[in-house]
């Protein structure tokens, strides 16, 4: 029997309080995770990738966020029906986050060390001396030199790769189960983009565990991860293995993105494909396609969602008629 995902996000509906009332930036989103897979989840700014991950978390903004419905099972429990303090100790201990915006998540004006061996004191039960010592080990695993000097720095003292493995190592501190990183490469050179993503499979393939890696940058998916979520207005549009999303993409979104990128045999000065309009607000989306809104066309479906088929093994699209290229 094959061995059941490490995470499972099962029709996943999340929603804010506004002056409209309830909106909904997260719409039945479906996916899993294996032990020791990538999953990459991608799509432009506003369709709901970071939602998605702060709600499996449960660390959407209070007290507007809402999740409404759905599962999320880790190990096989329900996350979603646990409370703050149960919550509290599976964060950072058996699911490791690195924030959006890595390169300002570090305090200013406490040092690396007493971040870092915060995460241990709160999860491990550790003494000081033990912390400080783990958070030495942790530095010199994320390839820092001198951890022993760097520990007492503070974090304007480093580099932005190196406050961005301090971020890492935080996340990883207690070697959790699965790591959610939001988009972990931002900002970052592209020199040092590799180096993050390297040490990021290198610890994976060291410690077994699943990373959901949430990106704009599609060569980023294309060189790090197993499956990928394309995520359009709240929706999963397209859910396919790596190599297959894109050989052959089926979603008009998914090849307009992939149209997108710049490519080297393409003529010098040639423009660059764009996908017109733009992602509509949370109080503008429809309930049925929502790419076909985007584009200034009905629908054939209607009022009514397209239905989300496995048109091959392991290949899942929105199946607007539309949109959908059989």
């Amino acid at each position: 029997m094959s061995e059941p995902p490490l995470l499972e996000v099962a029709g996943l509906v999340t929603s804010f309080e506004t002056e409209q009332g309830l909106l909904r930036a997260v719409d039945g989103v479906s996916f899993s995770v294996a032990k020791g897979q990538t999953l990459g989840i991608v799509g432009e700014s506003g369709c709901g990738k970071s939602v998605t991950a702060m709600s499996i978390i449960q660390l959407l903004p209070q007290p507007a966020g809402k999740i409404l419905g759905g599962q999320v099972l880790f190990h096989g429990q329900n996350l979603l029906g646990l409370g703050d303090s149960a919550m509290r100790r599976i964060r950072g201990a058996k699911i490791g986050v690195v924030f959006q915006e890595p390169m300002t998540a570090l305090n200013p004006v406490h040092r690396i060390g007493r971040q870092l061996s915060e995460t241990f004191r709160l999860h491990s039960k550790m003494s000081k001396r033990e912390a400080w010592d783990a958070s030495i080990e942790m530095l010199r695993l994320v390839r820092i030199p001198s951890p022993e000097e760097r520990i007492s720095d503070y974090p304007h003292q480093l580099s932005g790769g190196m406050r961005q493995r301090v971020v890492i190592a935080i996340a990883l501190a207690c070697r959790p189960d699965l790591l959610i990183a939001d988009e972990p490469t931002t900002a970052l050179d592209v020199t040092v983009q590799a180096q993050i993503l390297d040490l990021m499979k290198r610890l994976q393939a060291e410690m077994g565990m699943g990373i959901i890696l949430i990106t704009h940058d599609l060569g980023v998916i294309a060189e790090s991860c197993d499956e990928v979520v394309v995520m359009y207005a709240g929706r999963v549009v397209e859910r396919a293995p790596v190599r297959e999303l894109f050989a052959q993409p089926r979603h008009a979104y998914t090849r307009g993105l992939l149209a997108s990128i710049p490519r080297l045999d393409a003529p010098r000065k040639s423009r660059l494909a764009t996908i017109p309009g733009r992602v509509a607000g949370l109080d503008e989306v429809v309930s049925g396609c929502r790419f076909c809104q985007r584009m200034g066309r009905t629908p054939s479906t209607g009022k009514n969602r397209p239905p989300f088929l496995e048109i091959a093994p392991g290949h899942w699209v929105e199946a607007c008629p539309l949109c959908y290229d059989e």
